[in-house]
């Protein structure tokens, strides 16, 4: 046990030397070992033991300040990295250095996510190989990597993502949709393969419940919409699909047809808040004199409705109502609702002061994008007769 204080010294010597040459620094500087606080004898006031926690490996610390690295959050993001004795951030630095990206980014890198430094050479490469399956050119890893490194770092296993990405390939998604599940649901790829088959295979099964014939298509619809679908349990989409079943009342095809379209977006929300939500828009839709029928047409044609809180909900409904638009226009055009409560204000007040009528013209310039909505307004300002 003696020798460890003088085998760290020796250790982070060597460590600093290392990073100081790859950053450019060669003064060197020897600092004094001190022995651990834990090896001292001091009274400690109680005979009680004190659980110990492994001290951070400071020689690492002096590397990851050398590159650039926020420590701080990188103690607040996974702090058992800090206290691991032995990590590859020189490694890491070089190989990602290799590949085109610049220092800045690489702290920023290991900052948000320092489970990197933790990776091989070997593992890096091998990884990097897998993704060039999907992504083509390095840059597009690079930009991937950048905002968001979880994606490339979260497993250790590329055996399991290179068995996910054939399977998935096989479902016939491109490379498109696997690009986006890396960078949108990257626990997609670090599920084990079997986890990912059940649900595919729940997903099929579906499919010919409601009378569907082509089981391998609605698969690839459905996770093309829903990137997260793969990622949650398939009692939580059996429980959605029985609920908009039981709610709704809708016929096998019918079903089957929202599932395909956009609903597949809705089937990977919480059942209670899917549940809570649904109640809650067909008391405020009854309340404003709304049928079922009605109710059922909306979240056909807009199941995203059903990811709006009941508070927010109500409040942009109310805010139209008051804005002089009838509930049979927002069942027309709902996506008015994607907009926020003081987005549909701001509008609401811009074409009062232009004498706007939504009786007369509808409510279409209210789902237009900013610059078209302000170009209309300014026409209707020169022209106010139009």
């Amino acid at each position: 046990m003696a020798v460890v204080p003088g085998l760290r010294a020796v250790i982070s010597l060597h460590r600093s030397v290392t990073l100081q040459h790859s950053f450019g620094l060669i003064k060197v500087q020897l600092r004094a070992t001190c022995l651990p606080r834990r090896l001292c004898s001091a009274p400690t006031g109680s005979d009680e033991p004190k659980p110990q926690v492994n001290p951070d490996n400071q020689s690492l610390l002096e590397n990851l300040n050398l590159m650039g690295v926020d420590v701080k959050m990188a103690r607040q993001r996974q702090p058992g990295v800090l206290r691991k004795a032995f990590t590859n951030e020189t490694g890491l630095f070089q190989f990602l250095q290799g590949k085109g990206v610049n220092r800045k980014i690489i702290a920023s890198i290991i900052s948000r996510y320092p489970r990197a430094i933790t990776r091989s050479i070997a593992h890096l490469e091998q990884r990097w190989e897998l993704w060039r399956n999907i992504f083509k050119m390095d840059s597009e890893i690079v930009t991937i990597l950048e905002r968001s490194p979880e994606s490339f770092f979260r497993s250790s296993d590329n055996g399991n993502l290179e068995k996910n990405i054939v399977f998935l390939s096989s479902l016939g998604l491109d490379a498109k949709d696997l690009h986006r599940l890396l960078t949108t649901a990257p626990r997609t790829f670090s599920n084990s393969l079997e986890l990912n088959r059940q649900m595919v295979e729940c997903l099929e099964d579906i499919c010919a419940e409601l009378g569907g014939k082509n089981p391998e298509q609605f698969v690839k619809a459905v996770i093309s919409r829903n990137l997260y679908i793969l990622i949650r349990s398939t009692k939580r989409v059996r429980t959605n699909i029985d609920n908009l079943r039981a709610s709704l009342k809708f016929s096998d095809s019918e079903l089957l047809a929202l599932l395909k379209g956009p609903g597949a977006e809705i089937l990977d929300l919480s059942n209670e808040y899917l549940k809570n939500n649904f109640n809650s828009l067909q008391q405020k839709m009854m309340s404003l004199g709304c049928q079922k029928a009605d109710i059922k047409k909306l979240i056909s044609s807009y199941p995203m409705v059903l990811y709006i809180g009941p508070s927010t909900l109500s409040s942009k409904l109310d805010c139209l109502l008051r804005g002089g638009i009838t509930m049979k226009q927002i069942l027309e055009k709902p996506k008015v609702l994607d907009y926020s409560t003081q987005n549909i204000m701001g509008r609401l007040e811009e074409l009062k002061r232009v004498g706007y009528d939504f009786q007369k013209n509808g409510i279409n310039i209210l789902d237009s994008s900013k610059k078209r909505f302000l170009a209309k307004i300014e026409k209707l300002r020169a022209s106010p007769d139009e």
